[in-house]
């Protein structure tokens, strides 16, 4: 399926976010008749929609009501957008069909593509990938959950590139055909339970992934989580573990400090787990899954090695920000979930930590958070919708110095009055951002800003 199988047809793009407004502008320039719509009115749209209404894209904002779907054929989803929102039912009883922007974009790429999902170290695995990629020379995009749009950075990638994309739960809600010719799941623990509902339908939703794979492809999966692990019964390609804690008959593995591959007879030595530049457990296992999808895409051993000393991390991801009078301030806005804050809380000394915590709540279980909060955090500076369910769970856990504040500028204050020389500052909010920021990034650069500031 290509560029033809949208001419002439009905399109409904629904959400105009980043994914949304680019998916409106290419099926429109690709002869469909598109109508962009968003249930915000207009002046809350952040977008740049000039474009659109240049190209003859229909914008309807504000009330969605079934008369959207007159002459519609295809309804395209935003991942922001909800696959249970009504006008999704009303489309399906009429026979329209449902996919979601990662699918607009399958059904247009000519390169192969490689994706990664799982519940933390998306963007720093897809990342890596794209570094190791980009040494054999031949074309790479880099797109999905991370940056632009994926329908976007498919347009110019020919069959000699490779894309590489960021796919959350979200983007497989409405996946149909997409099969990537490598997968790659980093682990599942419980995230966005408000839409989800269960851990069940969340890994449900990952495994679309490979749902549509042959023998052809491959899946990698993080033989260390076992949720993950057992999701290999049900993968048509061929599987390949990676695991930090065990030796592997065949994967991507450390053994005595060193990160192996071995497939099919070869084993080959990548690099010392020491050279990696961007430390933490959780970071040696996005590297393994990196090497992995680097490996089966032709990428060179000792090009994989060098990407691993030399990459720095990614913004937002326990992102040194400044010390200031003997007080390191770190910036982990991309923690949006308890389990990606827990990793964060593992990288620094007990009791030494300052931080700041809440945002929009998704209900996840706060248990396992708190109880290494007891031990790791000297204060706890809380934010957001989720502040006050967040220090009822601290509570419990008899975690120290409980506070609640009503700006990050509130809380960066605050923790630089209380820290002392030798503790840090750290923003791992394990929330979401929309209570007070469009997005992790605008809030994590208000951090970084505020603490500049200081």
């Amino acid at each position: 399926m290509k560029q033809e199988a949208f001419q002439g047809k009905g399109i409904l793009v629904i959400g105009a976010g980043i994914s949304g407004v680019a998916a409106a502008g290419i099926l429109q320039r690709l002869g469909a008749t598109v109508t962009l719509s968003d249930s915000n009115p207009q002046e809350k749209i952040k977008q740049d929609l000039s474009g659109l209404r240049q190209d003859g894209v229909t914008l309807a904002f504000g009330h969605q009501g079934d008369e959207l779907l007159k002459g519609i054929d295809i309804l395209v989803l935003s991942p922001g957008v909800s696959i249970e929102i009504p006008l999704v039912s009303a489309a399906r009883e009429r026979g329209i069909e449902v996919v979601s922007e990662i699918e607009v974009a399958y059904r247009l790429c000519k390169a192969p593509i490689a994706a990664v999902t799982g519940t933390n170290g998306k963007t720093t695995t897809t990342t890596l990938i794209g570094e190791m990629f980009k040494t054999t020379g031949r074309p790479v995009a880099v797109g999905g959950n991370i940056g632009a749009a994926l329908s976007q950075e498919i347009m110019d990638i020919s069959e000699q590139g490779l894309v590489i994309a960021e796919i959350s739960s979200f983007q497989l809600e409405g996946a149909v055909h997409f099969k990537p010719h490598i997968a790659a799941i980093l682990n599942v623990t419980p995230d966005h339970m408000d839409r989800h509902h269960s851990l069940e339908n969340y890994r449900a939703v990952k495994e679309k992934i490979f749902a549509r794979q042959t023998a052809a492809d491959y899946t990698l999966l993080n033989y260390d989580d076992p949720v993950v692990r057992e999701i290999a019964a049900r993968v048509p390609s061929r599987t390949v573990f990676f695991s930090r804690q065990q030796e592997l008959e065949q994967g991507v593995f450390v053994k005595d400090g060193v990160l192996w591959i071995r497939w099919e007879g070869k084993q080959i030595n990548v690099c010392p787990v020491a050279d990696i530049q961007i430390k933490g457990s959780h970071n040696v296992e996005n590297a393994l899954a990196a090497c992995g999808v680097a490996y089966f895409s032709g990428v060179k051993p000792q090009d994989m090695a060098r990407v691993l000393r030399e990459f720095p991390g990614v913004e937002h991801r326990i992102e040194p920000v400044a010390t200031i009078d003997g007080v390191g301030y770190f910036n982990d806005s991309k923690a949006t979930n308890p389990e990606s804050s827990i990793k964060a809380l593992d990288a620094f000394d007990d009791g030494q930590i300052l931080l700041i915590a809440g945002g929009r709540d998704k209900k996840t279980d706060l248990t396992e958070f708190m109880q290494l909060a007891h031990r790791k955090v000297a204060q706890l500076i809380l934010l957001g919708e989720a502040a006050e369910r967040f220090a009822v769970a601290a509570t419990e856990q008899k975690v120290a110095g409980i506070q609640q504040v009503a700006s990050m500028a509130e809380g960066v204050e605050l923790g630089r009055r209380l820290a002392k020389p030798g503790q840090v500052v750290l923003l791992s909010p394990a929330c979401a951002s929309y209570d007070m920021f469009d997005n992790y990034e605008q809030r994590g650069r208000a951090f970084k800003d505020l603490v500049r500031r200081l």
